[in-house]
């Protein structure tokens, strides 16, 4: 076994925090989507699978370090959304938390010294500085334009999408 059972107890948690984290997602997109404002439930429901592959990629690492999954049980998503605003602190709040978290399972091992976890969970490290920051930048947007013209932040994600295309990004 290439994993202590202190990081492979902690990585178990994480795949259900990173479950929660789809699940809370799919919630704000599907409110996005009865709403009729498809950019912004396109941009959660990218995030719902996003953070689904991100519990995969631990639980798959367990899997190759030898270790044993145990996928905890996910606590239900706030499904009352009250504007766009609510919806990207929610989001940000949650990004900064599972920050806080795999910088905890980084110190994990770093303390038991597992330079193969240490590099796994890199990709998570800087992972997180994209999702942070991205929160962060929707936040201010829609903060910007006001929640009587979210028209504004749909035409802004088709704009930032094709930006992103353009410069090599998505």
């Amino acid at each position: 076994m290439l994993i202590s059972e202190k990081l492979n107890q902690k990585m178990n948690e994480q795949i259900g925090n990173e479950f929660g984290a789809s699940n809370q997602y799919l919630s704000i997109a599907a409110h996005f989507d009865s709403e009729a404002l498809p950019e912004l439930s396109k941009f959660f429901y990218l995030q719902a699978d996003e953070e689904r592959e991100h519990a995969l990629k631990f639980l798959h690492y367990l899997i190759e370090a030898g270790g044993s999954v145990a996928i905890p049980a996910v606590a239900k998503p706030e499904s009352r959304i009250e504007s766009a605003e609510h919806a990207f602190q929610m989001s940000l709040d949650w990004e900064l938390e599972v920050t806080a978290q795999i910088n905890n399972l980084m110190s994990i091992a770093i303390e038991d010294k597992d330079y193969i976890g240490q590099d796994f969970l890199r990709w998570f490290v800087a992972e997180q500085l994209e999702e942070v920051s991205s929160m962060e930048e929707m936040q201010q947007v829609v903060r910007r334009s006001g929640e009587e013209r979210l028209f504004y932040v749909e035409n802004y994600l088709v704009r930032r999408v094709e930006r992103k295309s353009a410069a090599g990004g998505e």
